[in-house]
């Protein structure tokens, strides 16, 4: 494709070019001012102009029709295509079938949200849109942003929060913690007490050297710390280790509600009041208004909205 002189198109009245297509398909001033709803003087003084940018006639009196010029004939269809071209990218309404579709979303998360989301979207994609590929990562918050501006990610999950305006967001939930253990493992009834609580054994989420791991900010707000037995970097490893182990675990409700009857496990109010940050979906301001991005926030928030 040439390469586009965008300064010496600048100097060019575009509109030049849908008078001339006006005047090849009407081949009369009169009826070409009138398809382009304008006065007749005007429509003559636009095909002045286009005689002298091409230098030819480009329309002769013949009879009572005004005829187009070899030139003229040479430059009608290259022009009807460069408008019928620019008329669909106007009114281009770019509608996603998620049935045809063929494309991978990069999703990036931060907790346990994934474990929540990509099972039943995974399955729900395999039926209402099998062409579509899921590429999921957990990403910190200090990469997210990035992420998203690189196109490396398409949206993010998780405990993300951002006041700049080139990014979109939507609150999915608000996060609560629960109490989860093994009825076999700790000698715990319905409800756990404040001091067994702190005294307790626990399995915890970690992503960084801390033990207190994710629960760490949350603690120091309230002056609490935990006996930390052991510690993973995935909330999968946590319900494994107080499936099989006397060890009590504070997970997010929504995660402990899932999983834990699949692993025995008994979910507990917590005792103590603990403020975790809500879940939201970002997305960049570029993807705002695209139907597939669309499309894919409206299946994520519906299937995290049933839970």
């Amino acid at each position: 494709m040439q390469p586009i002189d965008h300064f010496d198109l600048r100097n060019f009245d575009l509109n030049l070019l849908i008078a001339f297509d006006a005047m090849m398909r009407e081949r009369s001033v009169t009826r070409a001012a009138e398809r382009l709803k304008i006065r007749q003087p005007a429509m003559s003084h636009n095909l002045s102009l286009l005689r002298t940018l091409f230098q030819d006639e480009l329309f002769v009196r013949v009879g009572t029709a005004m005829q187009p010029t070899a030139r003229a004939q040479a430059l009608a269809n290259p022009i009807a295509q460069a408008l019928s071209a620019m008329q669909s990218i106007i009114h281009d309404t770019s509608e996603f079938d998620p049935a045809r579709d063929q494309r991978i979303f990069r999703m990036g998360f931060s907790s346990e949200v994934e474990l929540l989301l990509m099972p039943e979207l995974a399955s729900h994609l395999r039926q209402q849109a099998p062409g579509v590929r899921l590429h999921g990562r957990p990403v910190q918050q200090r990469d997210v942003y990035r992420m998203l501006d690189d196109r490396a990610l398409d949206l993010a999950i998780g405990c993300f929060d951002s006041q700049a305006q080139r990014y979109r967001q939507q609150l999915l939930f608000e996060q609560s913690l629960s109490c989860v253990f093994h009825p076999d493992m700790m000698a715990l009834g319905e409800t756990v007490s404040l001091e067994e609580y702190l005294n307790l054994p626990h399995a915890l989420v970690s992503l960084s050297e801390s033990l207190h791991g994710c629960l760490e900010s949350a603690l120091d707000a309230v002056g609490g710390k935990l006996n930390v037995a052991a510690t993973s970097s995935e909330f999968l490893g946590v319900l494994g280790m107080i499936a099989n182990a006397p060890l009590i675990a504070t997970l997010p409700t929504r995660m402990a509600r899932r999983y834990g009857k699949a692993f025995g496990l008994r979910v507990a109010p917590l005792p103590m009041t603990l403020t975790v940050p809500d879940v939201s979906l970002v997305w960049t301001a570029q993807e705002d208004n695209h139907p597939a991005s669309q499309w894919l926030r409206n299946e994520i928030a519906d299937i995290l909205g049933r839970m």
